[in-house]
């Protein structure tokens, strides 16, 4: 696919990658000089077949993995959610997991109180602080993933396809919620998903294949000819 639609913006680049590779072996290269850039306060998300390195590319935009070659510039405090929310919330209520994310800054009591409080007002969630988390929805859960990131003030937040264990209402609730979230407290946010029906809420989209961005731009143009590409 040679389609593309540039998308101006003035905007600095929050999240930038720059030609890298990474392989498993010398014989199995998932990514081979892949390069995007997320502009600062936008809400991009990333599509690709499986297989096509779109979570192996999240796991090295967090630090997780080590590129072979290339570079990476992301933002000192970035969130990252996993599909499965068990996968990361820890604690046994959901105030003690989002203060469980802020030990290393060493608030005081107060401070974290409130951290927690303003993170779950956000994701309108301040009613379940004492909640326990075997008691909340999937979509609940990722919320909660979600207010630990903005607890921690991070500046960019990476979600590895959160909606794939959600029901289709739950799903585009939440990617609305995020797309507001992005808006209203000037955060950036790369989102991975294989739903072309979420593209509806992103600033811009990324195409996944071979290992390299093979288009990107505007979210319905890219849309339009993948729906026009699969019949």
């Amino acid at each position: 696919m040679t389609f593309t639609t540039e998308i101006e913006s003035d905007k600095i680049p929050v999240i930038r990658v720059d030609n890298i590779s990474f392989g498993w072996s010398a014989e199995a290269n998932v990514l081979q000089d892949c390069s995007l850039q997320v502009p600062s306060g936008e809400f991009w998300m990333l599509l690709g077949n499986n297989g096509s390195g779109k979570s192996t590319l999240l796991r090295l935009l967090a630090g997780l993995l080590i590129p072979d070659s290339g570079s990476i510039v992301m933002p000192h405090k970035t969130g990252f959610v996993f599909q499965n929310p068990d996968h990361q919330l820890v604690m046994p209520t959901v105030g003690a997991d989002i203060a469980f994310g802020l030990v290393s800054e060493n608030l005081t009591q107060v401070e974290t109180k409130q951290r927690v409080r303003e993170s779950l007002d956000a994701v309108n969630l301040l009613e379940l602080e004492r909640r326990p988390i075997h008691a909340l929805s999937g979509g609940q859960k990722q919320r909660i993933a979600i207010a630990g990131a903005i607890a921690r003030n991070c500046e960019a937040i990476l979600f590895d396809e959160p909606t794939a264990l959600l029901d289709p209402d739950t799903q585009l609730e939440l990617v609305a919620q995020v797309r507001n979230l992005v808006k209203k407290r000037g955060l950036t946010a790369l989102w991975v998903t294989h739903r072309l029906e979420e593209l509806d809420y992103c600033d811009g989209a990324f195409l996944l294949d071979g290992g390299k961005v093979i288009a990107q731009g505007e979210p319905q143009s890219l849309k339009a000819e993948l729906i026009a590409r699969s019949h």
